[in-house]
C-alpha cells in the first residue's frame, strides 16, 4: 500500500519548524502498520532534520553553529536573490532534503527526544513543499 500527500508548509524567515505532529496525523490517516515514511522536501534552500524536541537551546546551538561554518557576510559568486540564498543552499548542502522514519503500529519510529523540522535557511517568508510518502 502507498499513501502520498503534499504539504505546504509556510516559514517566517530563517528558524526550525517542527513539524512532528503534521507528519504523525498523515500516518494515522494512512492507516499503514507496519512500514516507512519517507519525506522529501521540494526546495534546495531549506532542509529537514531529524534532532531534539525537548530543549530549545539545541535548536538555537545548532543555527548558531551553522551561521558561523556558512556565514551570509562572506563573498559569494551567486547572489542574485539576496545575501542569505547562496548560504541557504550550502546549509541545505550540508544537511538532508529527505528522511525515513520505520512505521511501527501506526506511529513513528522516532526516538524520545526526536522531532522532525524542516529548517528554513532563508531570512523572508516561504511556503515550502513537503513530499509525504508511506508505503506498508
Amino acid at each position: 500500500m502507498h499513501y502520498q500527500k503534499l504539504l505546504k508548509i509556510p516559514t517566517i524567515g530563517k528558524s526550525l519548524y517542527n513539524i512532528t505532529p503534521k507528519i504523525e496525523a498523515i500516518v494515522a490517516e494512512s492507516s499503514v502498520e507496519i512500514g516507512l515514511c519517507t519525506l522529501f522536501l521540494r526546495h534546495t534552500s531549506a532542509s529537514l532534520l531529524i534532532q531534539e524536541n525537548a530543549d530549545p537551546d539545541v535548536l538555537l546551538d545548532l543555527a548558531n553553529f551553522m551561521a558561523k561554518i556558512v556565514p551570509e557576510s562572506a563573498k559569494y559568486i551567486h547572489d542574485a536573490e539576496g545575501a542569505d540564498d547562496m548560504p541557504a543552499h550550502i546549509r541545505t548542502a550540508l544537511t538532508h532534503t529527505s528522511e525515513h522514519i520505520p512505521i511501527n503500529r501506526g506511529h513513528l519510529v522516532l526516538g524520545t527526544w526526536q522531532g522532525i523540522y524542516i529548517w528554513e535557511h532563508r531570512q523572508r517568508s516561504q511556503t515550502r513543499e513537503l513530499v509525504v510518502h508511506i508505503s506498508g
